[in-house]
C-alpha cells in the first residue's frame, strides 16, 4: 500500500500510478487501516477505468466502459466528484453494464426520464416529521440524469471518435424548469443570520456573502490563495477556472484564519468529542472537543439548514447569497460583463437573468427625460412682436 500522512495533515493520502495515469488524493481517514481500505477501493476503481479505456478504443462502447473512461478522464477531477460517481452508477444500474451506448435511443431516454421522475428526493420515503417525501425536481432529473448521459455521448464523439447515427435528441428530453428567481438578501434576513450564527462558521458564511461563490466553491485551500497577485484561483462548475479577487473585505475574513489548518482555509471547532463511527453521514472520523477540523461540503449544508431554521428564514437559500452579490454588483456598475466574470457564468445569457435590476435605472432615466420635457413646455415662449422704437 502507498498510503502516507503528509506533514501537518490529520489524514492519510494515497498516491499511485496505473496504466500511465496518476491517481492521488486524500482518503479522509486518520486511521492507517481505514485509509488502506480506501486506497484499495481507489485502486479497483482505477483498474476498471484504465481497462475500460483500453478496451473501448475502436471496439463496441458499453455504458459501463463509457462511464469508467469518463470517470478516469473527467469525473474524478470534478469539484463534486462523489456526486458524479453516484450519477454515473445510477445510469449503469438502470441500463445494465453491457448495454451499448449506440443502443440508447430517444425511446430509451424517455423511459429513463419517466423512471427518474418517480423517485423521491434523497431516496427517502418520508420527511423527518413523517410526511411523504416529494419527488425529485425537474432540475434534478435534468442535471443528474439527462445531462450526465449527454456528456458521455459528447465525450465519446469528440474525444474517443465514436459515431452515433441514432443519438437521442437531447432537447426533447430536458424537462421544463421553473424560471430561477433572482433575489437579494434583505436587511432583516442578514441580521437574523448574524444573530444565530456559530462563531466558528461565521468566516465561511461571510466569505460566501462577500464573493457570491457557489457552496462547494467556498471550500478553498491555502494553496489557492495568492496574496501577491491578489487572487484566489480554483476549479469551479464545469471544470472552469474560478478567480476571486482578494478585496479588503475578503482579506479581513481570511487573515485571522492563518494557522488554523495547514491546508484548508475554513475550519470549525468540534463542540463535543466523538468516537470513530462509520454510520455518520459526513464521515466516520473521531472528533476531539475544541479541536479544529476542515469544513466539508455536507457539513456546510447541514450547518446552513440549521442556521436558516434557527433564524426563522424559510424562503432564503444559500444560493441567494450569490444572487445578492450579482444584483448589487449590477446595480453598482451597470455592466453585465463584469457580473458575468465575477459569477463565473460560461454564457452571458445566464447573467442576463439579473438584467431586471437595471429596470430601476431605466425608470429613473425615463423620469428624468419626462421631467425635462415637462419643464421645457412650462418655459414661456419669447414674444416675436417688435419693441417700440426698434428699427
Amino acid at each position: 500500500m502507498s498510503t502516507y500522512k503528509p506533514k501537518n495533515s490529520p489524514y492519510y493520502h494515497f498516491d499511485f500510478q496505473l496504466g500511465g495515469h496518476r491517481f492521488h488524493g486524500t482518503t479522509g481517514k486518520t486511521s492507517r487501516r481505514e485509509a488502506e481500505k480506501v486506497e484499495k477501493d481507489e485502486r479497483e476503481k482505477a483498474r476498471k477505468s484504465v481497462e475500460a479505456a483500453k478496451n473501448a478504443d475502436g471496439g463496441p462502447l458499453t455504458i459501463n466502459a463509457a462511464a469508467d473512461r469518463y470517470w478516469l478522464e473527467k469525473g474524478q477531477l470534478h469539484a463534486n466528484a462523489d456526486t458524479t460517481s453516484t450519477d454515473l452508477a445510477r445510469l449503469i444500474s438502470y441500463f445494465l453494464p453491457d448495454t451499448l451506448l449506440s443502443d440508447i435511443t430517444d425511446s430509451e431516454v424517455a423511459k429513463l426520464v419517466q423512471w427518474r421522475r418517480t423517485q423521491t428526493a434523497w431516496g427517502k420515503a418520508e420527511t423527518a416529521d413523517g410526511k411523504p417525501m416529494r419527488f425529485v425536481s425537474a432540475a434534478t432529473v435534468n442535471r443528474s440524469t439527462i445531462l450526465v448521459l449527454k456528456k458521455l455521448f459528447t465525450r465519446a464523439k469528440r474525444t474517443w471518435k465514436y459515431t452515433f447515427p441514432n443519438e437521442p435528441d437531447w432537447k426533447e428530453h430536458f424537462l421544463p424548469e421553473p424560471r430561477e428567481r433572482i433575489r437579494e438578501v434583505h436587511e432583516h434576513e442578514g441580521k437574523a443570520i448574524d444573530a444565530k450564527m456559530r462563531s466558528d462558521y461565521e468566516p465561511i458564511f461571510a466569505f460566501a456573502r462577500a464573493t457570491g461563490l457557489r457552496l462547494d466553491e467556498c471550500l478553498i485551500e491555502w494553496p489557492m490563495v495568492n496574496w501577491q497577485t491578489g487572487w484566489i484561483t480554483r476549479d469551479g462548475k464545469g471544470g472552469r477556472l474560478v478567480k476571486t479577487a482578494i478585496t479588503s473585505i475578503v482579506r479581513d475574513i481570511l487573515r485571522p484564519l492563518i494557522g488554523h489548518h495547514p491546508k484548508f482555509v475554513f475550519t470549525y471547532q468540534a463542540k463535543r468529542a466523538r468516537k470513530a463511527n462509520a454510520s455518520y453521514k459526513s464521515d466516520g472520523e473521531a472528533r476531539v472537543r475544541g479541536q479544529r477540523y476542515p469544513v466539508t461540503y455536507s457539513g456546510l449544508k447541514t450547518q446552513w439548514k440549521k442556521l436558516r431554521k434557527d433564524a426563522g428564514l424559510v424562503d432564503l437559500r444559500f444560493h441567494d447569497f450569490r444572487h445578492d452579490v450579482g444584483t448589487k454588483l449590477l446595480r453598482k456598475t451597470g455592466n453585465l460583463k463584469t457580473v458575468q466574470k465575477v459569477l463565473n457564468h460560461a454564457d452571458l445569457k445566464t447573467t442576463t437573468r439579473y438584467a431586471h435590476v437595471l429596470d430601476e435605472e431605466v425608470a429613473a432615466a425615463m423620469e428624468d427625460l419626462h421631467s425635462e420635457q415637462k419643464r421645457s413646455k412650462e418655459v414661456p415662449k419669447k414674444s416675436r412682436t417688435p419693441k417700440k422704437g426698434a428699427a
